[in-house]
């Protein structure tokens, strides 16, 4: 037999033999004990089967485990018994970018020209951390988002963080620009869209403004420690729910300014200390509709600085607003009302001539005044009052009088009420005249449906007898609420 032959064959059994009760090293010599196969080496890798899509789904009978690397997709590929499993997430987010330095921004930075760092519009960028900024943000209508707020942090010291014309979307993060002003952002297009929520601002020279947004929807936000609040100007709908102001805020923490379509503010509290106002409306915004729900005023301070043409005595609204808040009185129309009553001597009264059958109102030389008016209005000497609500609702209208008729023994007198004009039937009451020198004391009561631009007055009528008579009138009082 040839010996150089034999000593080979003896070679490869015993590595055989070997490989199969121990570990095998590749670039090692002692491999670890618990791998059957342990490589080691500081210039290469290990390198799987490479394939496309279509080689590796057309594999027979894969055995569980079994690992590919997917050309195509840029991804490894496992077996699990049944179907094949990408490694790391074959499916990844488009349009992302995890931000946890400065850094991250730099191709942001050099597309706002040095000066801005403006972001990739419809991107989704993760703050991470806390990232300090040495230039304003432009939104571009990007989704800026943190998944802690005590922990996720934007700060500019001394600047405005955010500026431009863009919207976009901040979510769960802490917002902070200390010495500097946090939003300053005007979409003059007045088509875009602008969203603050679970948010922090904290700690700023200002909170800003934010001006011309078809929406703007803030939720779940805590403004602490800002030396001055927001503005917000001419948005068609803006959404405010839940926002905190703290007693740790001073200046002004609301004002509103411009055209807007809706003003929803529900929720939320503010806590407004000495010296500091809660919601300025001083500028008288034009608002279609105001909502101002469930938000809790606290504190020393002024609660609202209110509108100062267009508003009620005593009040702070428009009638386009409704609201009911803790801490502010009650407006909307469903407690509008109003008072009337005459000012002449109650020994005295004043007189009206009555020479007919027909109603006509009870006013004669009489002098009237108003009082209590919310959302009504008085006209035609004092004595009417007209609704100046916007929802069409039913009101109690109740009345006293105190008459005395001469030239009338015998004849029967009705009093009643008017609607626009009309009388209304069912608030007739009668009084028979039985001399000179008797007084009738007639209440009137009923309710009556009012839209806006409707208006009562007190008529009288005499049902029976005929010539001349003289209806004196002690006191005259109509309230409607």
């Amino acid at each position: 037999m040839n010996l150089r032959f034999t000593y080979l064959t003896a070679l490869l059994f015993t590595f055989f033999i070997t490989s199969s009760y121990s570990q095998v090293g590749i670039g090692t010599t002692t491999p670890d004990a618990s791998s059957i196969l342990d490589m080691s080496s500081t210039t290469q890798g290990v390198l799987t089967p490479r394939m496309t899509t279509a080689e590796r789904v057309a594999i027979a009978s894969p055995a569980k485990g079994l690992l590919v690397f997917d050309a195509d997709l840029d991804v490894f590929y496992y077996f699990d018994g049944t179907t094949w499993q990408p490694i790391g997430g074959g499916d990844k987010r488009n349009n992302y970018k995890l931000v946890k330095s400065v850094a991250d921004l730099s191709d942001e930075l050099t597309a706002g020209g040095g000066s801005t760092y403006l972001l990739d519009t419809n991107t989704l960028y993760e703050i991470n951390g806390t990232i300090v900024l040495n230039y304003s943000i432009d939104l571009n209508n990007a989704y800026l988002i943190g998944l802690d707020t005590n922990e996720d942090i934007l700060v500019f010291p001394g600047g405005t963080l955010f500026s431009g014309n863009n919207g976009g979307s901040i979510r769960n993060l802490t917002l902070s620009a200390p010495g500097g002003t946090v939003f300053n952002i005007d979409d003059v297009s007045g088509s875009q869209n602008f969203i603050l929520q679970s948010s922090v601002v904290a700690n700023s020279n200002s909170v800003g403004t934010l001006k011309g947004f078809y929406l703007a929807f803030l939720n779940i936000v805590q403004y602490a420690g800002n030396t001055d609040g927001i503005a917000y100007e001419s948005i068609n709908d803006l959404l405010l729910n839940n926002q905190g102001w703290l007693d740790t805020n001073s200046g002004t923490y609301e004002t509103f300014v411009g055209t807007f379509s809706l003003i929803e503010k529900v929720s939320g509290f503010s806590q407004v200390s000495a010296g500091n106002i809660g919601v300025d409306l001083s500028s008288n915004p034009t608002v279609s509709e105001g909502v101002l729900l469930s938000t809790a005023f606290s504190g020393v301070g002024n609660y609202v600085n209110g509108y100062t043409v267009g508003s009620y005595t005593n009040y702070y609204f428009t009638k386009e607003w409704f609201v009911n808040s803790p801490g502010l009185e009650l407006e909307t129309d469903f407690v509008a009302s109003g008072n009337f009553y005459n000012t002449n001597s109650l020994t005295t009264g004043f007189t009206q001539t009555i020479s007919d059958g027909t109603a006509v109102e009870i006013e004669g030389t009489g002098t009237f005044t108003t009082d209590g008016l919310f959302r009504f209005a008085s006209s035609g000497g004092g004595n009417r009052l007209t609704y100046d609500g916007l929802a069409t609702r039913n009101f109690k209208v109740t009345g006293s009088l105190s008459i005395r008729v001469l030239n009338a023994a015998g004849d029967f007198y009705a009093i009643m009420l008017a609607k626009n004009g009309v009388v209304i039937t069912q608030s007739n009451a009668v009084a028979y005249i039985d001399s000179n020198t008797q007084i009738q004391n007639i209440a009137l009561n009923c309710n009556v449906k009012l839209a806006q631009g409707d208006y009562v007055e007190v008529f009288v009528q005499r049902l029976t007898g005929s010539g001349t008579d003289t209806l004196a009138v002690f006191s005259e009082n109509l309230s409607i609420n």
